[in-house]
């Protein structure tokens, strides 16, 4: 999930390995709070793997700071882990916040496609936390079972949020296709004339 993040932000401008630290929990509106240990190591890999390049900044100072960018064959990385399915279910709530942070470089019908398997995943998840009410399961504990409850109000509160996204990304993507329609008829109006 670190590499989605960086190379999401790398996609946006070059920038200094502190920078992206700072904007990995700023920009990104508190998704991500990332330590020095786990940033730098990740930026050796992506490099060695030829995803970004570095070069020395320009600036004076003490220390000469390397600025990071995207290279394209980390474009088509950064893509593949953008649209990729989740083999973890523990972090897939973070990871699809991050993923959408980032969804404006998906064309329409992906992000159609991601919502609405997303909104697959929580139904399940769903009808998993009813069984578990129905089943009495989380015990004879009153917190065990405000557990379960807040869970399933809060899946049940995602769902509506994601119907909502996918709604309005149909809506959208109906609009644009019709414009493009439109403008291409306009076109082949004008070369007919």
């Amino acid at each position: 999930m670190l590499e989605l993040a960086v190379l999401g932000l790398l996609k946006e401008r070059p920038i200094h390995g502190y920078q992206l630290s700072r904007e990995l929990g700023d920009s990104l509106g508190g998704l991500w709070r990332v330590s020095y240990g786990s940033l730098y190591p990740t930026l050796r890999r992506l490099e060695r793997d030829g995803a970004i390049e570095s070069e020395a900044d320009d600036e004076r100072g003490a220390r000469r700071k390397k600025v990071y960018r995207i290279t394209p064959k980390g474009e088509q990385v950064f893509l593949e882990l953008l649209q990729g399915t989740p083999n973890d279910t523990q972090t897939e709530d973070a990871r699809f916040r991050m993923r959408l942070a980032f969804f404006r470089y998906l064309p329409p019908e992906t992000r159609i496609r991601l919502l609405e398997r997303r909104r697959q995943a929580l139904q399940e998840r769903l009808s998993t936390l009813a069984e578990s009410q129905r089943a009495g399961r989380g015990g004879a504990d009153d917190y065990g079972r405000a557990l379960i409850e807040h869970n399933r109000r809060v899946t049940e509160s995602d769902i509506t949020w994601l119907e909502s996204l996918i709604a309005a990304e149909r809506t959208k993507h109906v609009a644009t296709g019709g414009l493009r329609r439109r403008r291409a008829a306009l076109r082949g109006k004008e070369r007919i004339s």
